[in-house]
């Protein structure tokens, strides 16, 4: 006999022993059938207008039988009719709302309306008005009652349901409100229990039929007396550090920790049962991701034609999305990797974007190839993405680093400026700042390169944004993390103190957006990151998330610093020449305050590197003084 044999078999033996079940799954059941509601609407109403006589005149009605039999048979026949024409026998009662309730009660009202007018003009027969008021109630209660008697066969279906598992709510507000209803109505493994919150005011009280336990810092004790199995936060505007803290304390006690998606997506109507998700690793990053208003930013990219290098990378084609929601006139997405590109336009053409995105196939570092592509298509706004990024890969090619990394950036800007591009955003890296490795060198002579074109054309505004580590992007450490625990382990961290910042690729996107619209030239923007994240502890609650306990069934393991690499990043080189913006997560600094008469010559330095590779560390290190390297 076969597994899904053997379950039906348990299915029909336990039926077999409960026939109370089956009976209340049938009642269910009948929900669905339009006629049968009909039907039983129809006699209920009949039986009120009896009622109605009878409570006013005596069980035996000898004199109004007449009356009775009249109005029994009109009254419901019109309450039918109107139903009817309304779609009320369309609606599934088990899944039914207040709204559905309310709706039900106006059109009956509006059906013993319309009887009362046809009565007054055609006669049927003789209602006294004390009979007609008390099968009136006696009607709405019946029929009423026989909807609210699916609602509650569903709920009472609902809790006896062994499968399902314990849900405790964190939320007692509309959202935490929302979702248990929707939990009750739909079939779902969550059963919720109750809710905590940290409003006191809540404490004893029902919402949606539920108890509000206590608040959140008693989470531990009350699961451990319900036998929570899953808490849902239901708070969508919980911040890192609060979602952080609830997942710490269950964690040790093998319960689910679920949560409700964004803000954004509850203004959308979108949370429901489905909208419920695991917790993710930037949901515990510790600090609120930021929301950046792309509407500023609107007016320097709309009806423009904008180029974007790097399109087929993580960050390069979160830009090319947003930048499509801001409506240019074009977007040029350029690559040297032709599989990225055809990636992102079948992406593009799935989703049915409506602004014309031409692929471009070329390298930055290709002076002819870019002085063709500017002299050709008229570009206005530049963003450049375009960059080695691998800081170990990048210490045994520093050449090749410099030829991307900085000739690539120096021909861009350099195009832009000829050809009358108004602005150019280029992405640079806290690893610039003090750089260590050739990778944040490059980045640091990138950012210089810029400040010199800033004074060969000032008519175009230059601009770099210094990001930390991205979330989901290829360079990320996360999937290398979660492919190491889907192995089985070890996890490899290099340093038990290692530190980064870390943000989410719509949060950097956005800042490089909105730095366009902020700069007026020279300046570079950085986001308050929030606190820097051990890597350590980051690879532990990987795993915690993957549903194991580190060290026990997964272990973590330290394969020292890998050449370039520091400890913990830093911003800024003088935390005195930062300002704010008009955002407060967005702060700025100018590139550089001017260029001295002894720098170096980039241009003579960069040529000279590209055409002796033996020298191009040497050469990065001269042109870039600050850059340490053993």
């Amino acid at each position: 006999m076969t597994v899904s044999e053997r379950t039906t078999a348990v299915k029909s033996s336990y039926t077999d022993i409960m026939p109370l079940h089956s009976l209340k799954d049938s009642w269910r059941k009948i929900s669905a059938n339009g006629y049968v509601v009909a039907a039983l609407d129809f006699l209920l109403l009949s039986l009120a207008v009896y009622l109605g006589y009878a409570l006013r005149l005596g069980i035996v009605i000898p004199r109004y039988v007449g009356d009775w039999l009249r109005i029994g048979f009109a009254l419901p026949l019109a309450c039918v009719i109107v139903f009817a024409l309304a779609g009320q026998y369309r609606t599934i009662w088990q899944h039914a709302g207040t709204e559905d309730f309310s709706r039900f009660m106006w059109l009956y009202i509006v059906s013993v309306l319309c009887f009362l007018l046809v009565n007054s003009l055609m006669k049927i027969a003789v209602f006294p008005r004390t009979s007609f008021a008390l099968s009136f109630l006696a009607g709405l209660f019946l029929c009423g009652g026989l909807r609210f008697s699916w609602l509650m066969a569903r709920s009472i279906h609902a809790k006896q349901d062994n499968a399902r598992l314990k849900t405790l709510i964190v939320g007692a507000g509309e959202a935490g409100a929302f979702i248990a209803r929707d939990l009750m109505r739909n079939e779902s493994e969550l059963s919720p229990v109750g809710f905590v919150d940290d409003d006191e005011s809540k404490r004893g009280m029902q919402v949606s039929g539920l108890r509000v336990f206590g608040n959140t810092s008693e989470l531990e004790a009350i699961s451990e007396r319900e036998k929570i199995q899953v808490v849902l936060i239901a708070i969508p505007s919980a911040h890192g550090r609060k979602i952080r803290e609830i997942y710490d304390t269950l964690a040790p006690m093998n319960i689910q920790v679920r949560i409700l998606p964004s803000l954004r997506e509850l203004a959308d109507g979108k949370i429901s049962v489905s909208g419920v998700r695991k917790v993710r690793l930037e949901d515990l990053l510790g600090r609120e991701p930021v929301r950046i208003s792309l509407d500023p930013s609107a007016n320097y990219i709309q009806g423009k034609r904008i180029l974007i290098t790097g399109a087929g990378g993580s960050i390069g084609s979160e830009i090319v999305r947003q930048a499509i929601h801001n409506k240019p006139s074009e977007i040029f997405a350029l690559g040297h990797g032709e599989q990225s590109i055809y990636l992102l336009m079948e992406e593009l053409a799935r989703t049915g974007a409506n602004i014309p995105v031409h692929p471009v196939i070329a390298d930055v570092a290709d002076i002819t190839a870019m002085d063709n592509l500017f002299a050709a298509n008229g570009i206005d706004v530049v963003f450049h993405a375009a960059a080695h990024k691998h800081v170990p890969l990048m210490e045994f090619s520093p050449r090749e680093a410099m030829r991307v990394n900085d000739l690539g950036t120096r021909n861009i800007a350099r195009c832009a400026g000829k050809y009358n591009v108004a602005r150019m955003v280029m992405i640079s890296t806290d690893k610039a700042v003090n750089p260590s490795s050739v990778m944040g060198a490059t980045k640091r002579l990138a950012e210089k390169i810029l400040e010199h074109e800033q004074a060969n054309y000032p008519e175009t505004k230059y601009m770099a944004v210094r990001f930390g580590n991205v979330l989901g992007s290829r360079g990320s450490v996360i999937p290398k993390f979660e492919e190491q625990i889907a192995s089985g382990g070890p996890v490899t961290v290099t340093h038990p103190d290692m530190k980064r910042y870390f943000m989410l690729i719509p949060e950097a996107v956005s800042l490089v957006i909105q730095a366009g619209a902020l700069g007026h030239g020279g300046e570079l923007f950085v986001l308050d990151m929030g606190e820097p994240v051990v890597i350590r502890e980051m690879a532990e609650l990987l795993i915690r998330l993957s549903g194991y306990e580190p060290y026990r069934d997964i272990n973590i393991t330290y394969t020292g610093m890998r050449p370039g690499e520091k400890l913990y990043e830093e911003l800024f080189y003088d935390e005195n020449s930062v300002h704010g913006t008009l955002h407060p997560k967005i702060y700025v600094s100018r590139i550089k305050a001017g260029i001295p008469e002894n720098a170096p010559d980039i241009d003579a330095g960069l040529e000279y590197a590209l055409r002796h590779p033996d020298e191009a560390l040497n050469i990065l290190k001269h042109l870039v003084p600050e850059f340490t390297h053993d």
